[in-house]
């Protein structure tokens, strides 16, 4: 095989790969390899450092696998060329230890059945693939209190799919609090306890690739008639169908196929479902049927406890000094939070010294972008809602009790000042369905009222500080 044709396809290779992982698992473990050559059906890659190399093979030596299969074929071996010593350019020649496990082929045949069903890279065989990633149980999900409701409903879902309050189940959060963990968790249980329902994890953007590719080969009656087979549905990224009006009719009509007849629908959404602007309002009510569970930031305490868990999961030597630098740095996700400890031990490792604080803090500080944060009328919300210790829904009521009505002007007030281009009216339909010269008085009256009322002025400043620091 020439050079550029083993360029070529292993390009293939990382295009498969970046789509069944996250971006940044892509960049840690993957860009930064390139293939060597390919001679006597085995292919040989240049790896970076062992680091990387074990954490492939015990990680992500399956997904490989069943990607050069595909595009190299099923009997294709695999060889790496490990950097030990970048000062001095020395490589040594590993074999993967992890040979063709019987599911491994299935994934390969999951990833090359592309006319078989309705999918790319669905696995669609006789025995239908889950797409489940194995290493996203509940074992490994650690509890706090951000995502105590999502995880409890989500263990009720798993033990009792088909007669369960919760369905659908909507779990909402930014990106990276364990969406993601918490959809796959749900599904490994459901094969666990109930190994012959048809389970499957999709994405949302995947979906619609399939929709699209249904409708381009006439097979829309295949690909409808497929999806009303599945006894658990767990769709991720939900909010990809925003402004996809045929992909949402089409999901429509096999949400109401598979509620009717008893079976369970789990999504995940970065935001709640009256903030999905672009989806039908028949679909945002049917989100709403069962329970939605909002899997929050995870707290410092929880942050820790994630790291410690990682850290005796892959038997890392790593100081308490350096796992509270990183809990106390880096706050927004448990995404960066693993990734950032991955990039500490990466880095440690290449350069042969201990993952001490003062790695971590320059790790951190070169990965961490400290801008200010774009400011959302949930958070708004959820803020001031706090502080006036009342519910969402008794903000957005028509009740006239006092404590109610300020906390609603807060909230407008606070909207229109810190969320770019909103409007009045769109500040109104959010909060309590209301008008939008209700909210232009709400406005006014909190800037009237802040100029002789300091307690006002302390809440207002209290509430911009916590929602202008998450």
């Amino acid at each position: 095989m020439t050079i550029p044709e083993l360029e070529y396809k292993w390009k293939e290779c990382l295009s498969i790969i970046s789509d069944n992982i996250p971006e940044s698992a892509y960049r840690m473990w993957f860009a930064n390899i390139s293939p060597l050559k390919f001679e006597n059906n085995t292919l040989w890659i240049a790896i970076p450092s062992q680091f990387v190399y074990e954490y492939i093979e015990e990680h992500y030596i399956d997904l490989l696998y069943a990607t050069i299969g595909r595009v190299f074929g099923q009997e294709t071996d695999l060889m790496y060329s490990v950097l030990t010593d970048k000062a001095n350019n020395l490589v040594v020649e590993q074999a993967s230890e992890n040979k063709h496990s019987s599911t491994t082929k299935q994934q390969g045949d999951a990833l090359k059945s592309t006319n078989k069903g309705p999918t790319a890279l669905d696995a669609v065989v006789e025995d239908l693939n889950p797409m489940l990633r194995p290493n996203y149980s509940f074992e490994n999900f650690i509890e706090g209190e951000s995502n105590k409701l999502p995880r409890a409903a989500g263990e009720s879902v798993s033990k009792n799919p088909e007669r369960n309050i919760f369905n659908p189940l909507f779990l909402y959060g930014t990106s990276g609090v364990g969406k993601t963990h918490l959809l796959n968790a749900i599904g490994l249980r459901v094969k666990e306890i109930y190994p012959k329902k048809r389970v499957l994890y999709v994405s949302a953007h995947l979906f619609k690739v399939q929709y699209m590719d249904a409708v381009r080969k006439n097979t829309l009656t295949d690909f409808i008639n497929f999806y009303q087979t599945i006894d658990v549905l767990l769709i991720d990224d939900i909010q990809e169908f925003v402004g996809a009006e045929k992909t949402q009719n089409t999901f429509f009509h096999i949400f109401n196929h598979l509620h009717q007849n008893g079976k369970q629908l789990v999504m995940s959404c970065d935001r709640m479902p009256a903030s999905l602007q672009g989806i039908e309002d028949r679909l945002i009510t049917r989100f709403k049927w069962g329970l939605v569970a909002e899997i929050e930031r995870p707290n410092l305490a929880l942050r820790r406890a994630i790291l410690s868990s990682k850290v005796r999961h892959d038997g890392l030597s790593v100081s308490d000094d350096v796992l509270d630098y990183i809990a106390e740095n880096v706050t927004d996700s448990i995404r960066e939070l693993e990734g950032s400890l991955n990039s500490i031990i990466a880095h440690a490792t290449v350069f042969n010294r201990e993952p001490d604080v003062a790695l971590a803090e320059r790790i951190i500080n070169q990965a961490i972008k400290r801008t200010p944060r774009e400011v959302t009328i949930d958070m708004i919300i959820k803020s001031v809602c706090d502080n006036y210790h009342v519910t969402n829904e008794e903000l957005s009521s028509t009740s006239r009790k006092r404590t109610i009505v300020l906390a609603r002007q807060v909230a407008m007030y606070l909207s229109h000042k810190h969320i770019k281009n909103i409007t009045y009216a769109r500040i109104g339909e959010y909060i309590g369905k209301k008008d939008h010269t209700t909210v232009l008085h709400s406005c006014t009256q909190v800037i009237q009222q802040m100029d002789y009322d300091k307690k006002l002025s302390s809440a207002i400043s209290a509430i911009e500080k916590e929602i202008l620091s998450r």
